[in-house]
């Protein structure tokens, strides 16, 4: 490659082969779109990328030279046979300038021994390869090595984040000059750009440090590289540009890419920053379009809202002295944006506010006529993700969101009921009079609330609950609780589909009965199989004491041993507990599996057979060791005692594998009855 083909007013530059296909257009002048070396030059309107002339490469096959000032080509073809150099005309802000093409050939073999290689090196930080290559030819660190017309620190930037890699690009980086750290490639990405999106901040300081400049290029005209590492969730370095940007300053930031940051920050979770933008640029808040786009995002975090509880101890401590000894509950960063963007939406206009809260608008075609619908209502995307704290804030300072209904006239509370969303429905409880109002309120198919639990919860909604059975028990509880809470005048009403709620609740749920008879069987079978082979084993074991029996009185050697005394108790207890655990699973097996009977009877009884299977299994290892301490209690006391450890391992496993489902179990069947219990106050405290 020949690189003193330049001239004093401007760089040379080779362009890299691509393909065969493009090489059959070798004397094509394809200008592109790039960003110059040189700082782009305001007032805006400017292009987002100025051009960069010094890298043509969709000339594929060929090398050439450019000089220029700051120029943008024009389309021209460069004709004739095989030239060396040819003149094209050039203009940019109403400036016309002559710019010198020179041309070299280069074959795709070159490229393979010199472009390939670069790309690997940087890839893997491989400082000793490259340097070999750029110390013959130092441009080399501002040709495009990839079809996307990425230079080599644009491969390193996007690497994986290694020592090697870091030593690479700080290298690299002291080889080029500043003007060429801001190149971009295809679609326009500077190599802070996507260092910004790959989260390499150590790259990033890198190449920040010798051109402070590169934060302020954007890429596409407004995505400005604190805007590419928002989007990609890297937290670090979003925190590291935002610093670096001085609040967004600079000629290419207005409101709307701001937004675009606030948005994104918000959508992964950086609320610290979030908070950040919205105290230093508070003229972002009256802007309609972002606050419903903010509040939608933080409307799905539901779990972004729960803030620092107080350690375990102090709660115990202030529920048995009833003395308040626990520091307050700590506000999360997302309660205060949302508190900070609602503070300022309520003082807007009622339009506005419906307008922000309503979200965008969705026209949905039929055959003769379209729909308005308004699918992204913040307020109902709430209710459905059971986001409860947004919820209680919003309505904390607009009080008539309470009454607000979808677009198939459902309240938050209706939706709440539908997805079964315990907390936002309990709020019924905290407005008083006015809950009588809105339960028997109707949708558009007259669905009121006890139809609408009457349908089957969705699957994803019961992941935590053990067992099909056990999901049915959560319906039937739910159908209880708002059959209950309904005016009696109701509980009989017919929908459109001519139903009334009960017929629709046996409808929706038969499958899901027929699984929990399934689930149920196949539970105590299994258990049972387990409790008969310990009723069987300790049974013998009562008429074979360790250590045998006296032939002519029949009475047992060691009688007056504590040990054995132990062993007798153990042996009895296993027996009476895996019998007792035999017959309550043999009345499951029995059951006539109605509906009802799912509700309390049947976990009850599985809870109560699981307790005495494994009261049956801890008693028999008991008896098990006791009889060696029987045999061996004045010799050898190492035996008992190691055996005494070894029979506490299926013990011990047995509650590492069987806790969570027996806790879960127990807590479905004897807890679930306070499943609907009025806590604390949440909205009026």
């Amino acid at each position: 490659m020949n690189n003193n083909t330049g001239t004093a007013s401007g760089p040379s530059i080779s362009a890299i082969p691509l393909n065969r296909h493009q090489q059959q257009q070798n004397y094509t002048v394809v200008p592109i779109a790039s960003m110059l070396a040189a700082s782009p030059v305001p007032p805006p309107p400017p292009p987002p990328n100025l051009p960069r002339l010094d890298l043509l490469q969709a000339i594929v096959g060929l090398n050439w030279t450019i000089h220029e000032t700051e120029a943008l080509l024009t389309d021209r073809e460069v004709t004739g046979p095989k030239p060396t150099k040819c003149v094209i005309g050039v203009k940019y802000l109403d400036v016309e300038v002559e710019v010198t093409l020179q041309f070299k050939r280069i074959t795709r073999e070159n490229y393979f021994k010199v472009g390939v290689p670069l790309y690997e090196a940087a890839v893997k930080g491989d400082w000793k390869a490259a340097k070999l290559i750029l110390d013959k030819q130092r441009d080399l660190t501002r040709f495009a090595i990839t079809e996307n017309y990425e230079i080599l620190l644009h491969v390193a930037a996007s690497a994986e984040s290694t020592k090697c890699v870091e030593e690479f690009v700080m290298n690299l980086v002291d080889m080029m000059d500043i003007k060429d750290l801001g190149l971009q490639n295809k679609q326009s990405h500077t190599a802070l750009s996507l260092a910004a999106a790959a989260g390499n901040i150590k790259t990033a300081r890198i190449m920040v440090k010798k051109n402070p400049t590169l934060i302020d290029i954007p890429v596409n005209n407004k995505m400005m590289p604190l805007y590419m590492a928002a989007y990609y969730a890297k937290s670090d370095m979003v925190r590291y540009l935002y610093d670096l940007s001085k609040k967004m300053r600079g000629d290419f930031w207005d409101h709307e890419n701001r937004g675009w940051v606030l948005q994104r920050c918000v959508e992964a979770d950086m609320f610290d920053v979030a908070l950040k933008i919205v105290n230093d640029r508070p003229e972002l808040l009256v802007k309609k379009k972002l606050l419903t786009d903010v509040l939608l995002a933080l409307a799905q975090k539901r779990d972004a809202f729960k803030g620092n509880k107080p350690h375990i101890v102090f709660k115990i401590i202030n529920s048995i002295l009833h003395v308040k000894v626990m520091p307050d509950e700590k506000e999360s960063e997302a309660m205060q944006l949302l508190k900070l963007i609602w503070e300022k939406v309520t003082t807007m206009p009622k339009s506005d506010i419906d307008n922000i809260i309503r979200g965008p608008v969705v026209e949905v075609k039929n055959e003769n006529t379209i729909k308005k619908t308004y699918p992204s209502r913040v307020l109902f995307l709430a209710a459905k993700t059971g986001n409860t704290r947004f919820i209680v804030e919003l309505i904390r300072f607009y009080p008539d969101l309470i009454w607000k209904k979808d677009d198939k006239g459902k309240t938050i509370f209706h939706l709440a009921a539908k997805c079964r969303q315990i907390e936002i429905y309990k709020l019924l409880y905290e407005i008083g009079a006015m809950k009588d109002l809105i339960i028997p309120v109707s949708d558009i198919n007259d669905n009121n609330m006890l139809h609408m639990v009457a349908k089957s919860g969705k699957q994803k909604r019961y992941q935590d609950v053990p067992g099909v059975a056990f999901q049915l028990q959560q319906e039937l509880l739910w159908f209880k609780e708002v059959k209950e809470m309904i005016p009696p005048r109701y509980r009989q009403r017919k929908n459109k589909e001519g139903k009334i709620p009960e017929d629709l609740f046996t409808s929706k749920h038969a499958d899901l009965v027929t699984k929990g008879e399934v689930w149920m069987k196949d539970t105590a079978s299994h258990c049972m199989v387990v409790a008969t082979l310990i009723a069987t084993i300790v049974f013998a074991a009562a008429f074979t004491l360790p250590g045998g029996y006296n032939q002519d009185t029949g009475i047992p050697f060691f009688r007056k041993e504590p040990s054995l005394i132990v062993f007798v108790i153990s042996d009895a207890i296993s027996l009476i507990t895996s019998s007792t655990s035999v017959l309550i699973f043999l009345s499951i097996l029995t059951s006539r599996y109605a509906e009802v009977d799912f509700l309390e009877l049947l976990p009850k009884k599985l809870v109560n057979g699981l307790a005495t299977l494994f009261v049956s299994i801890v008693t028999m290892m008991v008896a098990f060791s006791a009889s060696f301490f029987v045999l061996y209690n004045k010799k050898l006391e190492w035996v008992p005692v190691s055996i005494t450890s070894v029979a506490g391992i299926p013990v011990i496993l047995y509650v590492i594998l069987q806790y969570r489902l027996f806790r879960d179990v127990f807590k479905s069947a004897y807890s679930s009855r306070n499943l609907f219990k009025r806590n604390r106050r949440v909205l009026y405290y």
